[in-house]
């Protein structure tokens, strides 16, 4: 394993909503025998509520506040050397403060799938407040794109067995 990663073992899932963040992250960490976190899903259980009725009540600027607190509190856990994969939200990393928090701490690895995928794994959820407009959310896909090359590592994703992501993951240089 990586020196970065043995001294600050955390593992961060980034890439647009419907990559795969979640599915991965999970069945990574228990491959792995770390402790996985859904930030999005821990968000929504510490405030009693789901994402999209905090941006439809409180806006984007407050969920992205609870958002970054929420890492930075998993942030605090990595440093004390609690071993953890992270599957953050789809614009967590796009945040300045967000990425400051995240590339001295662990590893950043893009899961990079098509939009055409993640348009139709996206397109029948109603939950996702940003996927609710066509244009805009392929304009979203297009511009995140940058951040999540900010990455240390980018599994490309070309299915939708998870298995064959959490395999690519594994084979990273990070792991030997």
């Amino acid at each position: 394993m990586i020196l970065k990663l043995k001294r600050t073992p955390g593992i961060y899932l980034v890439g647009f909503m419907g990559s795969g963040k979640s599915t991965i992250g999970r069945l990574l960490a228990e491959r792995i025998g770390w402790h996985f976190v859904d930030l999005d899903a821990e968000i929504e259980a510490a405030e009693e509520t789901s994402i999209l009725r905090i941006f439809e009540t409180r806006g984007e600027a407050d969920f992205r506040r609870l958002e970054r607190e929420k890492l930075r509190h998993h942030v605090r856990a990595v440093e004390c050397g609690r071993p953890a994969v992270l599957a953050l939200g789809g614009g967590a990393i796009a945040q300045p403060e967000n990425y400051a928090l995240i590339e001295n701490n662990g590893v950043a690895i893009w899961l990079d799938c098509p939009f055409e995928t993640v348009r139709r794994r996206v397109e029948p959820a109603s939950h996702r407040p940003l996927a609710r407009d066509a244009v805009s959310f392929a304009q979203l896909y297009e511009t995140r794109r940058e951040s999540y090359a900010r990455a240390d590592y980018r599994i490309p994703i070309e299915s939708d067995d998870p298995a064959v992501a959490v395999e690519a993951t594994l084979r990273l240089p990070l792991f030997k």
